[in-house]
C-alpha cells in the first residue's frame, strides 16, 4: 500500500491511507472506532466473587469471557481463559484483562491442584488476555507467546499502564505488564508430564501474533482470538491472513474447540461457521464497495448490514471491521 502509515494502539495496528479524499472522514472514524479503548470509565480492580469454572475435558478448566463492551465495568472479564493439568505440572492459557481476574484464576487453580504452575501461555497481546499475567511470578513459570509477542507487549506497555491503570493492581507500573520469556516462531511442544500441549504460531491474522494450543491427550484446541462466536470478530490483524488461517483449520483433528469468546463447540466446522460467514462477506463486500469507487464512509454503511442480526455487540465493533479490510483491500 503506497504512503501508508502504520501506528500501534492498545494492541491495534492502525494503517493511515495517504488518499487525501479520505483523510478527515477515516481520522474521525478512527477515533469513533477507538473511543471504547481509551474512555472507558474504570472501575477499580476486584476479585471475583462468582468466578465460574467448568471441567471440558479430564484434567480442563475454562473460565468463560462474558460478552461486555470495553466500557462496562466488567469488561476485563471477556475472554476465554484457562488451564490445563499434567501429572507434572499445570499449564495457563490466558489470564484475563486484569490482576483481580489473573488472581481468581490462580486461586481456582489452588483449590483444585497442588502441583505448580509450570508455563503461563498468552494467545496474542490484547489486554483481555494478558493483563491477568502479573499474580503468576511467584509461580516461577515461563511465560510463553508467539514470537512477536514480546515486541508488541513491549510497545503498548505505556498504552495499557496508561488507560488500563485500574486494572493492575495497586501499585501499577509497566513492570505489571508481563511479556514471554519463551517464544514460539513456528510449533513447540510442551510436556506437563504424561500429557504434551503442541503450540503453533500463525502469520498475520486477527493479529499479528496468534497463537493456538492443541492438547494432544483430548484433541482439545484452543483457538484464542482466531475464533470467535456470539461476539462479534475483531480484526486488527489481516483478513486475507486471517480467512487463509481458517482454510489451514481444515488440516487439524481436534475433538473439543474452545474460542477466544464465546461457547466451545465440538468440531471445527461447528465453531468456526458463523466467523467464516462474516469474515468471507467481509472480504467480498469491501472488495465491491472499493471497486464501485466508494469511500471509507460510504464502505461502513454497505457492508455487512445483514450481520447484524447474528453477533453480540456489532454496532460496537463492525465498523471497526470495515476499516481495517478498506484500508488493506484498496490498494491490493
Amino acid at each position: 500500500m503506497n504512503g501508508c502509515i502504520t501506528r500501534y494502539l492498545g494492541g491495534i495496528e492502525l494503517i493511515f491511507s495517504n488518499r487525501t479524499s479520505l483523510a478527515p472522514t477515516f481520522i474521525a472514524t478512527v477515533f469513533l472506532v477507538l473511543a471504547p479503548f481509551i474512555t472507558y470509565a474504570s472501575s477499580a480492580s476486584r476479585e471475583s466473587t462468582t468466578f465460574n469454572l467448568s471441567e471440558i475435558a479430564p484434567g480442563i478448566y475454562l473460565h468463560e469471557g462474558i460478552h461486555v463492551t470495553f466500557e462496562h465495568e466488567q469488561h476485563d472479564d471477556i475472554a476465554n481463559i484457562g488451564f490445563i493439568i499434567g501429572n507434572k505440572c499445570i499449564a495457563v492459557i490466558d489470564t484475563g484483562g486484569s490482576v483481580s481476574i489473573g488472581n481468581s484464576l490462580l486461586k481456582s487453580i489452588q483449590k483444585i491442584s497442588d502441583k505448580p504452575v509450570c508455563y503461563v501461555i498468552n494467545t496474542h497481546v490484547h489486554f483481555d488476555h494478558v493483563l491477568g499475567n502479573l499474580p503468576f511470578l511467584d509461580e516461577h513459570p515461563q511465560f510463553v507467546g508467539h514470537e512477536n509477542l514480546k515486541v508488541a507487549i513491549k510497545r503498548n506497555r505505556s498504552f495499557f499502564l496508561k488507560e488500563y491503570s485500574n486494572d493492575l493492581g495497586p501499585d501499577p507500573s509497566e513492570d505489571s505488564i508481563i511479556g514471554p520469556d519463551l517464544g514460539v516462531p513456528n510449533t513447540k511442544e510442551l510436556d506437563l508430564g504424561g500429557r504434551k500441549l503442541l503450540l503453533t504460531a500463525y502469520p498475520t491474522a486477527h493479529s499479528y501474533n496468534d497463537l493456538m494450543i492443541l492438547d494432544q491427550q483430548t484433541g482439545t484446541l484452543w483457538t484464542g482470538d482466531l475464533l470467535f462466536r456470539e461476539r462479534i470478530p475483531s480484526l486488527t490483524g489481516s483478513l486475507k491472513g486471517w480467512l487463509d488461517v481458517m482454510e489451514s483449520f481444515k488440516t487439524l483433528n481436534v475433538t473439543f474447540v474452545v474460542p477466544g469468546h464465546g461457547t466451545t463447540a465440538k468440531n471445527l466446522a461447528e465453531a468456526k461457521a458463523d466467523q467464516q460467514r462474516y469474515l468471507d462477506n467481509l472480504l467480498r463486500e469491501t472488495r465491491q464497495a472499493i471497486a464501485d469507487g466508494l469511500f471509507l464512509d460510504e464502505v461502513q454503511e454497505r457492508v455487512g448490514n445483514d450481520e447484524k442480526a447474528h453477533w453480540l455487540l456489532h454496532e460496537q465493533h463492525h465498523k471497526a471491521n470495515v476499516t481495517k479490510a478498506f484500508t488493506e483491500l484498496e490498494w491490493e
